[in-house]
Protein backbone atom coordinates (compact mmCIF):
# COMPACT_ATOMS: atom_id res chain seq x y z
CA UNK A 1 0.00 0.00 0.00
CA UNK A 2 1.46 3.55 -0.94
CA UNK A 3 0.33 6.71 1.24
CA UNK A 4 0.94 10.11 0.01
CA UNK A 5 1.33 12.83 2.82
CA UNK A 6 1.51 16.09 0.96
CA UNK A 7 1.54 19.55 1.38
CA UNK A 8 3.80 19.65 5.03
CA UNK A 9 5.82 21.72 6.33
CA UNK A 10 8.79 18.82 6.74
CA UNK A 11 11.28 19.80 9.64
CA UNK A 12 13.90 17.34 9.21
CA UNK A 13 17.70 17.79 9.71
CA UNK A 14 17.98 21.43 10.57
CA UNK A 15 15.60 22.22 8.06
CA UNK A 16 11.89 23.70 7.53
CA UNK A 17 10.08 23.40 3.88
CA UNK A 18 6.97 22.87 2.35
CA UNK A 19 6.99 18.97 0.92
CA UNK A 20 5.35 15.96 0.58
CA UNK A 21 6.25 12.61 1.43
CA UNK A 22 5.30 9.08 -0.05
CA UNK A 23 4.82 6.07 1.93
CA UNK A 24 5.67 2.21 0.50
CA UNK A 25 4.47 0.25 2.78
CA UNK A 26 6.92 0.51 5.46
CA UNK A 27 9.67 2.48 4.05
CA UNK A 28 10.23 6.43 3.36
CA UNK A 29 9.88 5.88 -0.76
CA UNK A 30 10.41 9.64 -2.12
CA UNK A 31 10.31 12.66 -0.45
CA UNK A 32 9.06 15.79 -2.73
CA UNK A 33 9.51 19.43 -2.66
CA UNK A 34 6.92 22.03 -3.10
CA UNK A 35 5.92 22.28 -6.89
CA UNK A 36 6.93 18.46 -7.98
CA UNK A 37 4.88 16.41 -9.58
CA UNK A 38 2.87 14.06 -6.78
CA UNK A 39 2.59 10.30 -7.61
CA UNK A 40 -0.69 8.83 -7.19
CA UNK A 41 -1.28 6.50 -4.01
CA UNK A 42 -3.42 4.02 -2.46
CA UNK A 43 -4.67 6.89 0.09
CA UNK A 44 -3.88 10.73 0.26
CA UNK A 45 -3.41 12.73 3.49
CA UNK A 46 -3.60 16.47 2.96
CA UNK A 47 -1.27 17.75 5.39
CA UNK A 48 -1.63 21.68 4.66
CA UNK A 49 -0.63 23.91 7.45
CA UNK A 50 0.62 20.93 9.37
CA UNK A 51 3.93 19.84 10.73
CA UNK A 52 5.48 16.48 9.35
CA UNK A 53 8.27 15.39 11.13
CA UNK A 54 9.97 11.90 12.01
CA UNK A 55 8.88 9.83 15.22
CA UNK A 56 10.50 10.38 18.63
CA UNK A 57 12.67 7.99 20.17
CA UNK A 58 12.26 7.89 23.67
CA UNK A 59 15.38 6.58 25.37
CA UNK A 60 13.97 6.00 29.00
CA UNK A 61 10.40 5.04 29.82
CA UNK A 62 9.13 2.20 32.07
CA UNK A 63 6.05 0.74 31.26
CA UNK A 64 5.91 -1.97 34.37
CA UNK A 65 5.61 -4.84 32.80
CA UNK A 66 5.77 -7.48 33.87
CA UNK A 67 5.04 -7.85 37.42
CA UNK A 68 3.44 -3.96 38.23
CA UNK A 69 0.80 -4.13 35.38
CA UNK A 70 -1.83 -2.74 38.09
CA UNK A 71 0.13 0.74 36.89
CA UNK A 72 0.70 0.12 33.46
CA UNK A 73 1.84 -2.28 30.72
CA UNK A 74 3.54 -2.21 27.34
CA UNK A 75 -0.26 -2.46 25.64
CA UNK A 76 -1.13 0.62 27.19
CA UNK A 77 1.73 3.08 27.34
CA UNK A 78 2.76 2.01 23.68
CA UNK A 79 -0.70 3.56 22.73
CA UNK A 80 -0.24 6.14 24.82
CA UNK A 81 3.07 6.50 23.36
CA UNK A 82 2.31 6.73 19.54
CA UNK A 83 -0.79 9.15 20.63
CA UNK A 84 2.01 11.48 21.71
CA UNK A 85 4.06 11.11 18.63
CA UNK A 86 6.70 8.46 20.18
CA UNK A 87 7.40 5.74 17.55
CA UNK A 88 10.17 3.69 19.29
CA UNK A 89 10.70 3.33 22.76
CA UNK A 90 13.88 2.16 25.11
CA UNK A 91 12.08 0.63 28.28
CA UNK A 92 13.85 0.10 31.72
CA UNK A 93 14.16 -3.32 33.75
CA UNK A 94 13.26 -2.42 37.09
CA UNK A 95 10.11 -4.69 36.10
CA UNK A 96 9.27 -7.86 38.07
CA UNK A 97 10.91 -9.87 38.01
CA UNK A 98 13.83 -7.35 37.58
CA UNK A 99 15.18 -7.85 33.61
CA UNK A 100 18.89 -8.95 35.11
CA UNK A 101 19.04 -12.31 32.94
CA UNK A 102 18.86 -13.01 29.67
CA UNK A 103 15.65 -15.41 29.92
CA UNK A 104 13.97 -12.37 31.62
CA UNK A 105 14.93 -10.17 28.98
CA UNK A 106 13.90 -12.33 25.85
CA UNK A 107 10.49 -12.67 27.74
CA UNK A 108 10.23 -8.80 27.74
CA UNK A 109 11.23 -9.35 23.82
CA UNK A 110 7.65 -11.45 23.07
CA UNK A 111 5.95 -9.32 25.13
CA UNK A 112 6.76 -6.11 22.72
CA UNK A 113 6.65 -8.51 19.62
CA UNK A 114 2.69 -9.34 20.70
CA UNK A 115 1.16 -6.12 22.39
CA UNK A 116 3.22 -2.87 21.29
CA UNK A 117 1.84 -0.72 19.01
CA UNK A 118 4.95 1.16 18.85
CA UNK A 119 9.00 0.04 18.16
CA UNK A 120 10.73 -0.96 20.81
CA UNK A 121 13.69 -1.99 22.29
CA UNK A 122 14.77 -3.08 26.01
CA UNK A 123 17.70 -2.30 28.61
CA UNK A 124 19.54 -4.95 30.55
CA UNK A 125 19.71 -4.24 33.85
CA UNK A 126 23.02 -4.25 35.73
CA UNK A 127 23.43 -5.54 39.54
CA UNK A 128 26.12 -6.33 41.92
CA UNK A 129 26.70 -9.74 40.81
CA UNK A 130 25.62 -10.18 37.28
CA UNK A 131 28.23 -9.37 35.22
CA UNK A 132 28.59 -12.68 33.55
CA UNK A 133 24.91 -12.23 32.35
CA UNK A 134 25.22 -9.20 31.62
CA UNK A 135 27.82 -9.41 29.18
CA UNK A 136 25.19 -12.26 27.33
CA UNK A 137 22.89 -9.44 25.64
CA UNK A 138 23.11 -8.86 22.05
CA UNK A 139 24.47 -5.08 20.85
CA UNK A 140 22.69 -5.36 18.03
CA UNK A 141 19.25 -5.78 19.29
CA UNK A 142 19.74 -4.48 23.39
CA UNK A 143 19.88 -0.76 23.53
CA UNK A 144 21.85 -0.76 26.48
CA UNK A 145 22.93 -1.63 30.12
CA UNK A 146 20.64 0.12 32.83
CA UNK A 147 23.29 0.78 35.86
CA UNK A 148 21.33 2.64 38.97
CA UNK A 149 24.09 4.50 40.82
CA UNK A 150 21.86 5.72 43.70
CA UNK A 151 18.48 5.14 45.13
CA UNK A 152 16.39 3.41 42.66
CA UNK A 153 12.75 1.64 42.04
CA UNK A 154 13.21 -2.50 42.83
CA UNK A 155 16.31 -2.49 44.58
CA UNK A 156 18.73 -2.94 41.29
CA UNK A 157 21.33 -0.60 43.38
CA UNK A 158 24.66 -1.10 42.04
CA UNK A 159 27.03 0.36 45.29
CA UNK A 160 29.73 -1.83 45.45
CA UNK A 161 32.69 0.17 44.11
CA UNK A 162 34.07 -3.04 42.36
CA UNK A 163 31.29 -4.35 40.66
CA UNK A 164 30.59 -0.53 39.41
CA UNK A 165 34.50 -0.76 38.12
CA UNK A 166 34.28 -4.66 36.47
CA UNK A 167 30.49 -3.09 34.73
CA UNK A 168 32.59 -0.06 33.34
CA UNK A 169 35.14 -1.97 32.33
CA UNK A 170 34.27 -5.03 30.59
CA UNK A 171 30.64 -4.30 29.45
CA UNK A 172 31.26 -3.12 25.33
CA UNK A 173 28.00 -1.82 24.91
CA UNK A 174 26.37 1.54 25.84
CA UNK A 175 25.87 1.87 29.81
CA UNK A 176 22.88 4.00 31.05
CA UNK A 177 23.26 5.17 34.46
CA UNK A 178 20.80 7.09 37.07
CA UNK A 179 23.11 8.86 39.45
CA UNK A 180 22.05 10.19 42.73
CA UNK A 181 24.34 8.88 45.96
CA UNK A 182 22.53 7.40 47.81
CA UNK A 183 24.94 8.40 50.83
CA UNK A 184 23.70 11.68 50.78
CA UNK A 185 20.25 10.93 50.07
CA UNK A 186 19.62 9.05 53.16
CA UNK A 187 21.48 11.45 55.26
CA UNK A 188 19.26 14.37 54.12
CA UNK A 189 15.49 12.16 54.35
CA UNK A 190 17.28 11.78 57.92
CA UNK A 191 17.29 15.59 58.66
CA UNK A 192 14.01 16.81 57.03
CA UNK A 193 11.93 13.88 58.47
CA UNK A 194 13.00 14.72 61.75
CA UNK A 195 12.16 18.04 61.00
CA UNK A 196 8.55 17.68 59.46
CA UNK A 197 7.60 14.38 59.92
CA UNK A 198 5.19 12.15 57.21
CA UNK A 199 3.64 15.83 56.98
CA UNK A 200 6.68 16.86 54.96
CA UNK A 201 5.66 19.38 52.02
CA UNK A 202 6.57 18.11 48.40
CA UNK A 203 8.84 21.75 48.12
CA UNK A 204 12.34 19.94 49.87
CA UNK A 205 12.05 16.97 47.86
CA UNK A 206 14.72 19.16 45.81
CA UNK A 207 16.64 19.54 49.15
CA UNK A 208 16.54 15.59 49.74
CA UNK A 209 17.08 14.68 46.28
CA UNK A 210 19.84 17.57 46.38
CA UNK A 211 21.96 18.46 43.32
CA UNK A 212 24.77 17.75 45.86
CA UNK A 213 23.71 14.16 45.52
CA UNK A 214 23.45 14.80 41.70
CA UNK A 215 26.57 15.73 40.96
CA UNK A 216 28.45 13.39 43.30
CA UNK A 217 26.99 10.43 41.34
CA UNK A 218 27.29 12.00 38.12
CA UNK A 219 31.29 12.71 38.38
CA UNK A 220 31.70 9.15 39.60
CA UNK A 221 30.26 7.72 36.43
CA UNK A 222 32.24 9.97 34.21
CA UNK A 223 35.26 8.98 36.44
CA UNK A 224 34.64 5.61 35.76
CA UNK A 225 34.20 6.30 32.26
CA UNK A 226 37.56 8.40 31.63
CA UNK A 227 39.48 5.97 33.71
CA UNK A 228 38.21 2.77 31.15
CA UNK A 229 36.53 4.34 27.98
CA UNK A 230 33.33 3.31 28.68
CA UNK A 231 30.58 4.67 26.55
CA UNK A 232 28.47 5.85 28.94
CA UNK A 233 25.10 7.98 28.47
CA UNK A 234 24.10 9.77 31.95
CA UNK A 235 19.96 9.65 31.77
CA UNK A 236 17.75 12.63 33.82
CA UNK A 237 20.65 15.25 34.23
CA UNK A 238 18.59 17.98 36.46
CA UNK A 239 21.07 20.43 37.89
CA UNK A 240 22.98 23.61 37.01
CA UNK A 241 26.57 21.95 38.61
CA UNK A 242 26.56 18.75 36.11
CA UNK A 243 26.90 20.31 32.92
CA UNK A 244 30.24 21.10 34.06
CA UNK A 245 30.57 17.03 33.69
CA UNK A 246 30.10 16.99 29.62
CA UNK A 247 31.54 18.85 26.43
CA UNK A 248 30.09 20.06 22.86
CA UNK A 249 33.78 19.97 21.47
CA UNK A 250 33.13 16.67 18.97
CA UNK A 251 30.27 15.41 17.24
CA UNK A 252 27.30 13.45 18.63
CA UNK A 253 28.63 10.34 17.03
CA UNK A 254 31.89 10.10 18.61
CA UNK A 255 31.40 11.23 21.79
CA UNK A 256 31.93 8.83 24.63
CA UNK A 257 30.05 10.67 27.31
CA UNK A 258 26.29 11.72 26.63
CA UNK A 259 23.84 13.20 28.27
CA UNK A 260 20.11 13.04 28.44
CA UNK A 261 17.48 15.58 29.91
CA UNK A 262 13.95 14.81 30.66
CA UNK A 263 10.86 16.77 29.39
CA UNK A 264 9.57 17.45 33.07
CA UNK A 265 13.15 19.16 34.44
CA UNK A 266 12.74 21.46 31.23
CA UNK A 267 9.03 22.30 32.07
CA UNK A 268 8.48 22.40 35.97
CA UNK A 269 10.82 24.35 38.58
CA UNK A 270 10.43 24.07 42.51
CA UNK A 271 8.08 26.62 42.57
CA UNK A 272 5.58 24.44 41.12
CA UNK A 273 5.60 21.91 44.16
CA UNK A 274 3.06 24.28 46.22
CA UNK A 275 0.96 23.73 42.99
CA UNK A 276 1.14 20.11 41.84
CA UNK A 277 2.73 18.29 45.18
CA UNK A 278 3.16 14.50 44.15
CA UNK A 279 2.21 14.56 40.72
CA UNK A 280 5.79 16.38 39.48
CA UNK A 281 7.71 14.06 42.77
CA UNK A 282 10.46 12.43 40.45
CA UNK A 283 13.81 11.35 40.82
CA UNK A 284 16.00 12.71 40.42
CA UNK A 285 14.25 16.06 41.64
CA UNK A 286 12.93 18.84 39.62
CA UNK A 287 14.65 21.61 40.49
CA UNK A 288 15.24 25.47 40.92
CA UNK A 289 14.36 27.77 37.96
CA UNK A 290 18.01 28.45 37.90
CA UNK A 291 19.10 24.80 37.18
CA UNK A 292 16.20 24.47 34.63
CA UNK A 293 17.65 27.14 33.12
CA UNK A 294 20.91 25.94 32.90
CA UNK A 295 19.38 22.35 31.06
CA UNK A 296 17.99 24.88 28.61
CA UNK A 297 20.67 26.69 27.75
CA UNK A 298 22.74 23.39 28.12
CA UNK A 299 20.09 21.73 25.34
CA UNK A 300 20.83 24.82 22.90
CA UNK A 301 24.70 24.42 23.26
CA UNK A 302 24.86 20.94 22.59
CA UNK A 303 26.08 19.74 25.66
CA UNK A 304 22.46 18.00 26.54
CA UNK A 305 22.68 15.69 23.49
CA UNK A 306 18.80 14.03 23.70
CA UNK A 307 15.15 15.13 25.29
CA UNK A 308 13.08 12.09 27.04
CA UNK A 309 10.79 11.71 29.40
CA UNK A 310 11.51 8.99 31.87
CA UNK A 311 7.45 7.88 31.67
CA UNK A 312 6.94 6.22 35.28
CA UNK A 313 3.40 5.75 35.83
CA UNK A 314 1.88 5.36 39.19
CA UNK A 315 -1.69 4.69 40.08
CA UNK A 316 -3.62 7.90 41.40
CA UNK A 317 -4.29 6.47 44.62
CA UNK A 318 -0.12 5.56 44.99
CA UNK A 319 0.67 9.31 44.49
CA UNK A 320 -2.34 11.00 45.92
CA UNK A 321 -0.15 10.53 49.25
CA UNK A 322 1.98 12.30 51.80
CA UNK A 323 5.36 12.82 51.07
CA UNK A 324 7.54 9.92 52.02
CA UNK A 325 4.67 7.62 50.66
CA UNK A 326 3.87 8.57 47.42
CA UNK A 327 6.03 7.06 45.08
CA UNK A 328 8.06 9.18 42.76
CA UNK A 329 7.32 9.09 38.67
CA UNK A 330 4.75 10.32 36.47
CA UNK A 331 3.38 9.71 32.67
CA UNK A 332 5.00 11.64 29.88
CA UNK A 333 4.78 9.86 26.42
CA UNK A 334 1.93 11.20 25.66
CA UNK A 335 2.81 14.53 26.02
CA UNK A 336 6.44 14.97 25.59
CA UNK A 337 6.64 16.56 21.74
CA UNK A 338 3.77 18.82 22.99
CA UNK A 339 5.10 20.15 25.61
CA UNK A 340 8.83 20.69 23.67
CA UNK A 341 6.64 22.48 20.72
CA UNK A 342 5.35 24.70 23.43
CA UNK A 343 8.64 25.53 24.77
CA UNK A 344 9.40 26.10 21.27
CA UNK A 345 6.58 28.26 21.06
CA UNK A 346 7.31 30.15 23.81
CA UNK A 347 10.89 31.13 21.96
CA UNK A 348 12.82 28.71 24.28
CA UNK A 349 13.94 26.51 21.67
CA UNK A 350 13.43 26.40 17.92
CA UNK A 351 11.56 23.71 16.05
CA UNK A 352 14.32 22.12 14.13
CA UNK A 353 15.87 22.03 17.46
CA UNK A 354 13.42 19.77 18.94
CA UNK A 355 13.24 17.71 15.96
CA UNK A 356 16.84 17.33 16.33
CA UNK A 357 16.66 16.19 20.24
CA UNK A 358 14.09 14.11 20.08
CA UNK A 359 13.87 12.06 16.93
CA UNK A 360 17.85 12.27 15.03
CA UNK A 361 20.05 12.91 17.87
CA UNK A 362 18.50 9.60 19.61
CA UNK A 363 19.02 7.87 16.53
CA UNK A 364 22.65 8.85 16.47
CA UNK A 365 23.32 8.52 19.85
CA UNK A 366 22.21 4.78 20.11
CA UNK A 367 23.03 3.70 16.44
CA UNK A 368 19.22 3.02 15.87
CA UNK A 369 19.15 1.56 12.11
CA UNK A 370 17.08 3.27 9.51
CA UNK A 371 15.55 5.59 11.78
CA UNK A 372 14.88 9.13 13.45
CA UNK A 373 15.07 10.82 9.97
CA UNK A 374 12.50 11.66 7.19
CA UNK A 375 14.78 9.80 4.45
CA UNK A 376 14.41 7.88 1.81
CA UNK A 377 14.38 3.89 2.34
CA UNK A 378 14.21 4.95 6.39
CA UNK A 379 11.46 2.85 7.80
CA UNK A 380 8.39 5.33 7.74
CA UNK A 381 8.23 6.67 11.47
CA UNK A 382 6.52 9.92 10.79
CA UNK A 383 4.09 12.52 12.66
CA UNK A 384 1.51 15.18 11.62
CA UNK A 385 1.23 17.82 14.12
CA UNK A 386 -1.12 21.01 13.29
CA UNK A 387 -0.36 23.95 15.02
CA UNK A 388 -3.49 25.29 14.09
CA UNK A 389 -5.60 23.21 17.02
CA UNK A 390 -5.26 23.69 20.62
CA UNK A 391 -5.70 20.68 23.06
CA UNK A 392 -6.74 21.00 26.52
CA UNK A 393 -5.06 17.96 29.14
CA UNK A 394 -7.63 16.51 31.01
CA UNK A 395 -7.00 13.22 33.15
CA UNK A 396 -10.73 11.96 31.46
CA UNK A 397 -8.70 12.31 27.80
CA UNK A 398 -5.22 10.22 28.60
CA UNK A 399 -4.25 7.17 26.55
CA UNK A 400 -2.19 6.29 30.11
CA UNK A 401 -3.59 2.92 32.64
CA UNK A 402 -2.97 5.41 35.89
CA UNK A 403 -5.74 7.76 34.11
CA UNK A 404 -3.64 10.79 35.19
CA UNK A 405 -1.41 13.41 33.74
CA UNK A 406 0.84 15.86 35.24
CA UNK A 407 0.14 18.35 32.71
CA UNK A 408 -3.59 17.94 33.66
CA UNK A 409 -5.13 21.72 32.85
CA UNK A 410 -2.61 22.58 30.54
CA UNK A 411 -3.65 23.63 26.96
CA UNK A 412 -0.92 23.04 24.23
CA UNK A 413 -1.02 25.31 21.07
CA UNK A 414 -0.23 22.13 19.10
CA UNK A 415 -2.04 18.69 18.35
CA UNK A 416 -0.40 15.71 17.58
CA UNK A 417 -3.30 14.44 14.41
CA UNK A 418 -1.61 11.44 13.11
CA UNK A 419 1.18 8.96 13.67
CA UNK A 420 2.74 6.15 11.62
CA UNK A 421 4.69 3.42 12.72
CA UNK A 422 6.53 1.45 9.78
CA UNK A 423 4.55 2.96 7.68
CA UNK A 424 1.03 1.88 9.84
CA UNK A 425 -1.21 4.43 10.38
CA UNK A 426 -1.02 3.94 14.61
CA UNK A 427 -2.53 6.85 15.53
CA UNK A 428 -5.41 9.27 13.71
CA UNK A 429 -7.25 11.96 15.39
CA UNK A 430 -7.75 10.35 19.01
CA UNK A 431 -7.63 7.06 18.00
CA UNK A 432 -5.14 3.96 18.51
CA UNK A 433 -4.75 1.73 15.41
CA UNK A 434 -3.50 -1.87 16.39
CA UNK A 435 -4.03 -3.54 13.22
CA UNK A 436 -0.27 -3.51 12.85
CA UNK A 437 2.68 -3.45 15.73
CA UNK A 438 5.85 -2.32 16.00
CA UNK A 439 9.30 -3.68 14.89
CA UNK A 440 11.95 -4.35 17.28
CA UNK A 441 14.49 -1.39 17.06
CA UNK A 442 18.05 -3.16 15.77
CA UNK A 443 20.95 -1.08 16.43
CA UNK A 444 24.72 -0.48 14.53
CA UNK A 445 27.26 0.67 16.80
Amino acid sequence: MKTLIKNATIINQGNSFEGSVLINDRLIEKIFRKGDLLPEADKTIDAEGCYLIPGVIDDQVHFREPGLTHKADIYTESGAAVAGGVTSFMEMPNTNPQTTTIEALKKKFRIGEERSVANYSFYMGATNDNLKEVLKADPATVCGVKVFMGSSTGNMLVDKKEALENIFREVPMLIATHCEDETTIKNNTKIFKEKYGEEMPFRYHPQIRSAEACYKSSSMAVELASKFNTRLHILHLSTAQEMSLFTNALPLREKRITAEVCVHHLWFSDEDYDKFGSRIKWNPAVKSTQDREALREALRNNILDVVATDHAPHTAEEKNNSYFQAPSGGPLVQHSLQAMFELSTQGIFTKEMVVEKMCHAPAELFGVEKRGYIKEGYFADLVIIDPGKKEKVEDSSVQYKCGWSPFSGTTFSHRITHTFVNGHQAYSNGKINRNQNGMMLTFKR
